[in-house]
């Protein structure tokens, strides 16, 4: 439902009507980053959510009992419901971990197509308002490249949404080679989300895995990238990494002193370790807090911060308010929810 808002010029303003109404465009656009989108009289939603996740029902039921925690009720109708009470005009769609892969190959490959088609299919039921980002079942080498060609040739999908890790490796490992290859090939964008990985679970009593490691394997997954020789062997994947790249921003003076004493450091970090964490994008989803973005943008330009949520899991509501109170710039933040994201995926112009 629309709510009708007027924003008047100030008491005792003796403005001509052309100028009134340029005062009163350019005082909704200032609530526009205060307020949910669609309750600001004039401005439609504008948003794009690169991290907003869907849940197949058929999925769901088949990898139930390897999930963490409470599961959160997921229907399309409640992804459009959040998207317009938040000013989200698109979103670009991925799966819930852990995933497709549960250690069996004709799984793998049939949940992957499963997942993909099933997106398709949203972004076809409701134009302009869906992406997708298709999953792939690594570490199952040629069903991944087998689905690689079918989401982007048939799909038309917008990119490849993965998992940070994938039993005990992580995404710099040097089995995933021939899949990094067809990704550059293709100049695709990679979207990431982290799991608890094997190594990790249950480590600390009442503290639930995803509070520490959902964060922890981000990092993990970026360390594994950049120090493999991957992130610089692969230059045309553009890498989307969750949640503004876990606790990477609070160790890079640590990567940078074991960049210094890294074997093979000219063929595995030929522009450095800084070149390639700057080169990444970041979302903001459950990281549009004060201490998390001067952190992130103290490391990385503008130009590479992307709008996330975290639905069903978060809703729009908290990412706005986190990113209104950060004080960005209106230009700033016009391309942290929007531009920034259209550049990376001109697909979502359509």
């Amino acid at each position: 439902m629309k709510h009708d808002v007027t924003l008047s010029p100030p008491a005792g303003c003796a403005c001509r009507p052309e100028r009134r109404d340029f005062l009163g465009k350019l005082a909704t656009l200032g609530a526009a980053a205060l307020l949910p989108g669609e309750l600001v009289a004039g401005v439609k939603p504008y948003r794009i959510d690169v991290h907003h996740h869907l849940v197949p029902p058929a999925y769901l039921a088949e990898i139930s009992t390897r999930r963490l925690g409470a599961e959160v009720p997921w229907t399309p109708e409640s992804s459009i419901e959040e998207m317009d009470k938040s000013g989200i005009a698109r979103s670009v769609l991925s799966l819930i971990q852990p995933g497709v892969w549960l250690g069996e190959v004709a799984q793998g490959r049939r949940l992957a197509r499963e997942t993909n088609d099933y997106g398709a299919q949203l972004v076809r039921d409701h134009p302009g308002r869906f992406g997708l980002f298709a999953t792939l079942p690594l570490p199952d080498t040629e069903g991944s490249l087998r689905e690689i060609e079918y989401a982007f040739e048939v799909l038309k999908a917008d990119g490849i949404g993965l998992m940070t890790s994938y039993g005990k490796k992580w995404l710099g490992d040097p089995a995933f080679a021939p899949v990094w290859e067809e990704l550059n090939r293709r100049k695709a964008v990679v979207y990431t989300h982290p799991l608890a990985p094997d190594c990790c679970r249950n480590l600390i009593p009442d503290v639930p895995t995803a509070a520490i490691e959902f964060a922890t394997d981000t990092t993990r997954s970026i360390a594994s990238l950049v120090f493999s020789g991957s992130a610089a062997r692969y230059p045309d994947i553009r890498w989307i990494f969750s949640h503004a790249g876990g606790t990477m921003p609070f160790l890079v003076s640590r990567f940078t002193r074991e960049e210094i004493t890294l074997k093979e450091r000219a063929q595995r970090l030929p522009h450095g370790v800084l070149h390639e964490l700057k080169k990444f994008y970041y979302d903001t989803a459950q990281a549009n807090h004060a201490g998390a973005l001067a952190a992130l943008t103290r490391l990385i330009p503008i130009a590479q911060l992307l709008y996330g949520t975290d639905f069903p899991y978060r809703d729009g509501a908290e990412v706005n308010a986190g990113l209104a109170a950060y004080h960005f710039s209106h230009r700033e933040l016009r391309a942290i929810e929007r531009d920034n994201a259209l550049r990376l995926m001109p697909t979502l112009k359509a």
